[in-house]
């Protein structure tokens, strides 16, 4: 069963940047980052699947960049131009890209494996 843990959140201000880790242990091969703020539902936010397709949320707006590096083992979220709006805890998904749509996870439904969370929190 996969293991994820995430890293690199904290405090930034508005127009500030951050980049996120997390080092997954396992061989679930699709991958993900997604959110959820006080009070909110969770949201995906970015994903990587087979061949390494990607997607974005329309609200990243070219902001964030997800990357895997290390064989596979580390995801990445790049973030940019940070808003207030994107306070929120910060997850990393896993889940085999055979029970995947199109061999590409975004929902967060869509995962089965997570990590704890990592606090993101915009000052304007």
């Amino acid at each position: 069963q996969p293991h994820l843990e995430e890293s690199g959140g904290g405090m930034v201000q508005s127009g500030g940047s951050l980049r996120l880790s997390c080092v997954v242990q396992g061989t679930a091969e699709c991958m993900g980052w997604f959110r959820q703020a006080p009070g909110k539902g969770r949201e995906g936010i970015a994903s990587i699947g087979y061949g390494d397709k990607t997607k974005y949320a329309n609200f990243v707006e070219g902001r964030f960049v997800i990357s895997r590096h290390n064989g596979d083992s580390t995801l990445s979220l790049q973030m940019s131009n940070l808003k207030p709006e994107d306070t929120a805890e910060y997850y990393c998904a896993a889940e085999y890209c055979t029970y995947c749509p199109d061999l590409l996870c975004f929902a967060p439904s869509d995962f089965s494996y997570y990590g704890q969370g990592t606090q993101v929190t915009v000052s304007s």
